[in-house]
């Protein structure tokens, strides 16, 4: 069950104004603040940035020097999800039963980046909690510490499919008894010099530049190329059983899912969609679902040619005749791609999808793109009951996340 659920993201600093955000279809991505990309010649200068983030809110001075952007978002956002799930170390639940799984996909990139540029200056005033705040699992410790989890603490990257991940291993861990409650979900923030170079090198990014409120245009004709983004989306996990003795509320059962490899390419998604189509057909199997029981797809839904062409592919196969009958949307119209961070905030659409029974939006979908025919819910939410939905994430390298959750 999840029961609890945080967020930080490009369109609010917290669950129910990003939730409200994305029904009201505005988009958080603008000029790049972060940096000076312009000056850097670059040919992308925008980005999905989170804004007003002051982490001054949730840690003391000491533990702000200590940590990296993409740890702090990761507490602050499981702060608020704890909170909304009424779950306490020691109290509601037993520590060493409290479990923690925060994965992400680029880790501390911002800190590399800074650390370097300090160390060609004076490499003594390389901070000493340097390594120690860019590892990859220092999201998932920082929130350890923060709650007082002593159940098991893990972090994994499958680039873009990392978020929908960690609520699968989650649910895994409370199934094989390991843990009680996990909270569980993804974290990211690499808008960074290096990061947008390499990007804007492969062609990955939306060029946009002018008009950047319309850059991010799933399924639409004139995609150009995804826009980066940053943020952090947690929830809290638990079992029915466990949840019920607490008297806890739930939004969702995160029901199963399953994962797949399209084996073929470090970035590109293999463009006949088998693989994802694959996972779509095991998730349902494993979960016992139905095509016709799904009455929502969250889309990984990025805005390139190639991955939106493919995703439709892969849900027409999956879902036969039922695809055009169900509701499929993309956040990422709004918010960007969050990366490691992506799959837990389409989790977290379709969990208030379910308890709200409003599917947000695709902004910026004025024609759709060739082979692009599904009802991807155009431009203003639709009151629609969803009482199971699906959640896609695709990841570089060709790993295909899907998860399926349901109304309880």
């Amino acid at each position: 069950m999840v029961t609890g659920i945080g967020a930080v993201t490009p369109v609010g600093n917290d669950r129910e104004s990003t939730w409200q955000a994305l029904l009201a279809g505005r988009s958080g991505v603008g000029p790049i603040t972060r940096f000076d990309a312009a000056g850097l010649g670059l040919p992308t200068t925008i980005a999905a940035e989170v804004k007003d983030f002051d982490p001054a809110g949730f840690l003391d001075r000491k533990r702000q020097r200590r940590s990296a952007r993409f740890s702090q978002l990761a507490v602050a956002a499981a702060r608020e999800a704890v909170a909304d799930a009424g779950v306490e170390a020691g109290g509601t639940v037993d520590g060493t039963r409290l479990g923690v799984i925060v994965n992400n996909a680029v880790a501390g990139m911002d800190g590399v980046e800074q650390a370097v540029d300090t160390m060609h200056a004076d490499p003594r005033q390389v901070s000493p909690y340097f390594v120690s705040s860019v590892i990859p699992n220092m999201p998932a410790c920082e929130v350890a510490i923060d709650v007082g989890a002593h159940g098991p603490v893990n972090a994994s990257a499958l680039a873009c499919a990392s978020g929908i991940h960690a609520l699968l291993e989650g649910k895994r861990l409370i199934q094989s008894g390991e843990a009680d409650v996990v909270i569980a979900g993804g974290t990211d923030s690499a808008i960074t010099p290096v990061m947008f170079t390499g990007l804007s090198n492969m062609g990955a990014l939306s060029r946009r530049n002018d008009d950047p409120t319309r850059a991010s245009r799933p399924f639409d004709a004139d995609r150009d190329g995804f826009v980066f983004g940053e943020g952090a989306v947690i929830t809290v996990l638990e079992s029915a059983e466990h949840a019920r003795a607490r008297g806890a509320r739930a939004y969702a059962e995160v029901v199963g899912g399953a994962l797949t490899s399209d084996a073929f390419h470090v970035s590109a998604p293999d463009p006949s969609g088998e693989h994802a189509t694959r996972a779509m057909r095991l998730a349902l199997r494993n979960t016992g679902t139905a095509p016709g029981d799904v009455d929502y797809i969250c889309a990984h839904g990025t805005s390139t040619r190639i991955n939106d062409l493919a995703e439709t592919k892969a849900i027409r196969a999956a879902y036969g005749a039922d695809a055009y009958d169900l509701l499929v949307s993309s956040p990422k119209s709004m918010v960007g791609h969050l990366i490691g961070a992506a799959g837990a905030l389409s989790a977290m659409v379709s969990a208030l999808a379910i308890r709200d029974g409003v599917v947000p939006p695709t902004i910026n979908l004025e024609t759709p793109g060739e082979e692009c025919d599904l009802d991807y819910v155009p431009n203003e939410a639709r009151k629609s009951e969803v009482r199971t939905a699906a959640v896609n994430a695709f990841g570089f390298g060709g790993q295909n996340c899907v998860a399926v959750l349901r109304a309880v």
